[in-house]
């Protein structure tokens, strides 16, 4: 990570987590945005950390993240068991506070991503709730859309051109962290902020887990009852995944230390 004035809080299978929580991560966008200082704001779940060990140019995207986030409940309880007093921080909760924020503040916000219209009905929604707020691109790029590609760079330079300080990128991993992580090269002064499925949450157009189950840490248990086809064996693989780092981190014992 190469942000020297957050300094890590704690690590999970070698990845620096430096956000605490949802308070500091829309302080931190928020202050960046003020001083035309662009960034990277990733949140770190058990999919991710998985995706980092198979692909290598994700997990050089997420250490050149300026911000990071405990997002799901196992990161942040491993976070604590560092001694870090972590709170979960995920994407779709950034969303609405970072937005009242960016109105508050007068700064632009952008979102690129999901489809036309999920944007143009989370665009009217996120406007209502916080009518100062100003969305002044919105943008679904094309099916086979390569993160990397000149498209891409397309794409930066008229988020870019719009005004945008704040762009909100939900492409989904690991096409929106490569989106953000090498679009932060092409156009230094955006702030991109990795957000997953919370423009469909906001449309409507996907469910969210009850609050009580989020609550408690079981929203993953939410996605697998309504979708088992396609997270069943994703979440496998989190669980071997939630192992091993158990087996790495006894209780109390810390590791924030460690490069």
């Amino acid at each position: 990570m190469n942000c020297i004035d957050h300094p890590p809080l704690a690590r999970m299978d070698g990845q620096a987590i430096n956000l605490a929580t949802l308070d500091a991560a829309v302080d931190a966008a928020i202050g960046r945005a003020r001083e035309n200082r662009g960034f990277r704001l990733f949140t770190l779940n058990l999919d991710h950390l998985v995706k980092r060990r198979d692909d290598s140019a994700f997990r050089e995207a997420y250490e050149r993240a300026d911000f990071v986030t405990a997002d799901g409940a196992p990161v942040a309880v491993l976070a604590r068991r560092q001694g870090a007093r972590i709170k979960r921080t995920t994407g779709a909760d950034l969303v609405e506070p970072l937005c009242a924020a960016a109105a508050r503040e007068g700064v632009a916000v952008a979102l690129f991503g999901s489809n036309r219209q999920t944007l143009q009905t989370s665009a009217g929604r996120l406007k209502a709730r916080h009518p100062r707020l100003q969305i002044v691109h919105c943008e679904a790029p094309p099916d086979g859309f390569d993160p990397t590609s000149p498209a891409a760079e397309d794409a930066a330079r008229r988020i870019a051109d719009s005004g945008a300080r704040i762009v909100f990128v939900a492409l989904g991993a690991p096409k929106q962290e490569l989106f953000a992580a090498h679009m932060a090269e092409q156009a230094p002064g955006l702030g991109f902020v990795c957000i997953g499925a919370a423009l469909d949450f906001i449309a409507g157009t996907q469910s969210r887990a009850p609050l009580v189950m989020r609550g408690i840490g079981l929203e993953w248990c939410w996605r697998l009852m309504t979708n088992p086809t396609r997270m069943a064996r994703r979440y496998a693989r989190c669980a071997l995944m939630l192992r091993e780092l158990l087996r790495q981190q006894p209780p109390g014992r810390p590791d924030i230390a460690r490069a």
